[in-house]
């Protein structure tokens, strides 16, 4: 499997979330409606796949100033709770006939998009958003590798590995090591997610899947998150910042690349979607002051080439 195809299975909230969540529920059935309907049907496909990255991104970074109050957990918890009610609502999904494996389904996939979140926005409390999203871009990659019949692949992911290698003399001094462990761990769970996505998709109508797996993940984060809301009592301008995390970090990209996708080659999606963690550091610049040294470049580059080269080799 390349990682255009991994990749246009999952979706990557990290949110991001992200950032691997996106396109499944994009391909799944959630039509442009109202005013977002008419000016997107005249947009090229390419930017608004670019606008989706770059909406993720700006939801990321968001998120991060609601740390001081909400702590990343509450921050994960209540971007879930959020994003788990708007689907829920938008495909009002039914356990009718559902069976008790379906059941151990949702519970492992949702708790692969809780916990995504959760030790994402923990790696990004530690360390840049662009270098979190760099080293989280592992694992997909590493999923399309291993799923692949191209030997080639592995060539890719080694030098993906190798970028994220020149990382390692600034681990324990600039880089937080549990930042950098954090990240990786969101990069395995964003792997298991996309690998589920396709069972999930088959097992449950439109996108009934999702917004199940995503109830799931807001319950299981809830324990983690209950202590924050006492300050969204207290600040009511944090709830509307959360919802705007949610916003950006789900509503748009979703509609954005359900409209790019239906008029966008498998191929092109696989490429464009490969400068995510670009625009993490661009974002992270720009929002947060997060300049990031020689070294971190080089590590973007590579993985960035490599989830490219993985793309290309797949469609050559």
């Amino acid at each position: 499997m390349a990682l255009a195809e991994t990749l246009s299975q999952g979706d990557h909230n990290s949110g991001s979330d992200a950032e691997g969540q996106r396109a499944a529920r994009a391909r799944a059935g959630m039509p442009l409606t109202g005013i977002l309907a008419n000016p997107l049907s005249a947009m090229p496909p390419p930017l608004m796949l670019l606008l989706a990255i770059l909406s993720v991104q700006v939801g990321a970074a968001l998120a991060i100033n609601l740390f001081p109050a909400l702590g990343p957990n509450g921050t994960a918890f209540w971007r879930i709770a959020l994003s788990a009610i708007f689907l829920v609502i938008i495909a009002r999904p039914t356990l009718r006939g559902v069976t008790r494996q379906k059941l151990m389904l949702l519970l492992i996939y949702g708790s692969a998009i809780g916990m995504m979140n959760m030790l994402f926005y923990q790696a990004i409390d530690r360390i840049p958003l662009g270098i979190a999203v760099t080293i989280e871009f592992l694992g997909p990659l590493g999923l399309a590798a291993a799923t692949s019949r191209h030997w080639r692949h592995i060539l890719w992911v080694v030098l993906a590995a190798g970028g994220v290698a020149l990382l390692t003399p600034e681990i324990g001094g600039n880089l937080d090591p549990i930042g950098v462990a954090c990240a990786a761990l969101a990069g395995l769970c964003w792997a298991i997610f996309v690998f589920l996505s396709a069972r999930v998709s088959s097992s449950f109508p439109g996108t009934q899947g999702l917004a199940l797996g995503m109830v799931v993940s807001a319950v299981i984060l809830a324990p983690l998150g209950a202590g924050s809301i006492t300050a969204l009592v207290a600040d009511p301008w944090l709830i509307l910042a959360v919802i705007g995390v949610a916003v950006l970090s789900t509503t748009i990209p979703f509609r954005l690349e359900f409209e790019a996708l239906k008029r966008m080659p498998t191929r092109v999606y696989g490429i464009l979607i490969t400068l995510e963690p670009a625009a993490a550091v661009v974002i992270g610049a720009l929002l947060l002051g997060q300049a990031i040294g020689l070294s971190a470049m080089l590590a973007v580059v590579c993985v960035t080439a490599a989830a490219l080269g993985a793309t290309l080799t797949k469609s050559s």
